[in-house]
């Protein structure tokens, strides 16, 4: 679910914290070498969020946000932020010409290039993140 966060507002702030758990405190942050990536370049998003687009020739960025539970995407469309959360058992990632995101029949693709490098070590400590909570729900 995409929630509009260019301000402030406490139900859309409870709702991500009973979804995701609540933020890293300034320690655990420290510990895990930062919570948040730098900004990416979005290349493709699925038409459910085709309007929080930009609709003229302008590059659309993005940023995760690492969460105890899951992840928050955040999208920047002019001076609008959009927040997708997107709890660990929902996400998927796919690393093929791009590296794109995938949830709740949604997605987006982040262009691979210079940004996305920078963002090496924070994807990988997310991929590590999930596969840790998935082994809390194995079946065996």
């Amino acid at each position: 679910m995409i929630h509009d966060t260019t301000y402030t507002n406490k139900e859309v702030s409870v709702f991500f914290n009973d979804l995701l758990g609540k933020s890293y405190s300034i320690i655990k942050s420290l510990k895990l070498g930062g919570v948040g990536s730098k900004r990416m370049m979005i290349s493709q998003v699925s038409p459910g969020f085709s309007s929080i687009m930009n609709t003229v020739s302008d590059i659309n960025y993005g940023n995760i946000e690492l969460r105890e539970k899951g992840i928050l995407v955040h999208i920047n469309k002019g001076l609008k932020n959009f927040s997708w959360a997107i709890p660990f058992y929902q996400l998927h990632i796919y690393n093929t010409e791009t590296f794109s995101i995938h949830a709740q029949g949604n997605f987006v693709k982040f262009t691979k290039n210079k940004l996305l490098r920078e963002n090496k070590k924070f994807l990988g400590k997310l991929v590590d993140l999930k596969i840790e909570n998935n082994k809390l729900y194995e079946l065996y």
